[in-house]
């Protein structure tokens, strides 16, 4: 049927009438309809009788990039996220808009009303807001048609990492001291990476020997800026890329290495006490959080983590889960991606029982230098965590407790290695005065780490 048979017929299951591009809000609920429905087009540009009806043909007005605005805007308020078809076609002399929306297996879509999500489906010529019941049914019955158990197109048995399989085996063993017998392939199987011969989407991201030769937003981006905001200039851009495992492993390792961490030497204590400027297990966290329920089947989408002088700010791809806000987050739990979750959390990646979130403001609210509490927002089509960072200046430079220089931790550093040290081995090593040496030795004295040995030429020192 064209276009122009189905304007005649009316209002119905499969049309919707509207007469201009200011009934957003109504769109937006009609594509959400049609998606968790059959299906179906709306006309912008045409007036209808209370009957449903064609009244009037009175067009549309297209400026600018408008149609490109109304397509992102779409993509910014579904989710999953939603890509219609959007023309301009001429009926009766005048430009009508078509919006075309075919019906999605991974249901329900949500449109955000009001920055809201709400499901609709399509009933007649009406669109009716889905309840609770229908949404857990619809849940329970599409779990199959989630992103992460779509089958991986062009990707086969050969492109999985049989050693990454063997490597997970492993880890299993060493954290629960049980050994995993299964046959590597029936594992994938069990875990619904694998299906017959056809390889999943969390099948390539997990155990994939090159994931994103098929899934080519799989990748994280850190950028490390000099001060706190945004800037032309940056100190380093990094991308990672990888098996999930690698993502999160190599992002960790390398956040780690670029943020502060303050030594401290307590008196009666040999080993230095280390602050950092994060709670470690947030700054995992955070990225298995990113890694784990991101959406990935926005195109071109990635992880991006920013790291400013006095912050970390983490955007992953998709807005909030369903029934997720930054009110509930601690509370509640939903993951757009269940078949990488549950791999995860085998091996302690991530917790199943889902109290992360509870876990990394724990970890913020017992750092020894009180740092802001997280902050949770829904961004366009993102979530952006930031991680506050501790202010350094923070520690209290006592005589009894303060943080060492450089200096004076090569001197504790040379005394564990070789039992003491000499006035004449600190001048040698930092091409010092003997006055100099002995400034920095007697400063470790104060801190009542290290104490003088013998008089004169025989003096040493060693640690206390």
């Amino acid at each position: 049927m064209n276009l122009k048979e189905l304007i005649k017929k009316g209002e119905s299951e499969k049309v919707e009438f509207k007469k201009s591009l200011a009934e957003r809000k109504e769109v937006l609920e009609t594509i959400s309809a049609f998606t968790n429905s059959n299906g179906g087009h709306i006309f912008v540009g045409i007036e209808e009788n209370k009957d449903g009806s064609v009244k009037d043909v009175v067009g549309v007005k297209i400026k600018g990039k408008e149609i490109e605005n109304l397509g992102n805007e779409i993509k910014q308020n579904t989710d999953p996220v939603i890509y219609p078809s959007i023309e301009i076609r001429e009926l009766k002399g005048k430009l009508v808009l078509v919006i075309e929306v075919k019906e999605t297996p991974a249901k329900p879509v949500f449109a955000k009303i009001n920055k809201i999500p709400v499901a609709f489906k399509r009933v007649g010529k009406t669109n009716q807001k889905m309840d609770v019941n229908e949404l857990r049914r619809i849940i329970s019955e599409g779990r199959e048609f989630l992103w992460d158990s779509h089958v991986c197109e062009d990707a086969n048995l050969e492109d999985i990492d049989w050693k990454k399989v063997g490597w997970f085996k492993s880890l299993y063993k060493y954290i629960t001291g049980k050994e995993i017998l299964t046959e590597d392939r029936r594992l994938l199987e069990n875990f619904k990476c694998l299906e017959n011969d056809t390889v999943k989407n969390s099948g390539i991201l997990l155990f994939g020997e090159k994931p994103h030769k098929f899934i080519s937003n799989n990748r994280a981006t850190v950028v490390r800026y000099p001060e706190d905001e945004i800037s032309d200039t940056y100190l380093d851009i990094k991308d990672f890329y990888g098996s999930i495992f690698d993502l999160i492993d190599n992002t960790d390792k390398y956040i780690r290495d670029h943020i502060q961490i303050a030594s401290k030497l307590t008196p009666g204590q040999i080993h230095r006490d280390e602050i950092p400027q994060y709670p470690l297990f947030a700054i995992r966290e955070l990225i298995v959080n990113a890694v784990a329920h991101r959406d990935y089947s926005i195109a071109g989408s990635r992880i991006i983590i920013k790291i400013f002088k006095n912050r970390i700010e983490y955007h992953s791809p998709g807005g909030f889960p369903p029934g997720i806000t930054p009110e509930n987050i601690v509370d509640m739990q939903c993951s757009r991606n269940p078949a990488i979750v549950e791999v995860l959390s085998k091996v302690k990646y991530i917790e199943s029982i889902g109290d992360g979130i509870d876990r990394v403001l724990n970890s913020v609210k017992n750092h020894p230098l009180n740092p802001e509490l997280p902050l949770f927002r829904e961004v366009g089509n993102s979530v952006i965590v930031t991680l506050y960072g501790a202010d350094m200046d923070k520690l209290e430079h006592k005589k009894s407790e303060r943080k060492l220089n450089e200096k004076e931790m090569q001197i504790i550093d040379y005394i564990r290695e070789k039992g003491s040290i000499t006035s004449g081995n600190v001048q040698s090593m930092f091409n010092v005065s003997r006055d100099t040496s002995s400034k920095y030795l007697n400063q470790l004295i104060k801190t009542g780490i290290i104490r003088r040995h013998g008089r004169g030429k025989t003096t040493y020192y060693a640690l206390k």
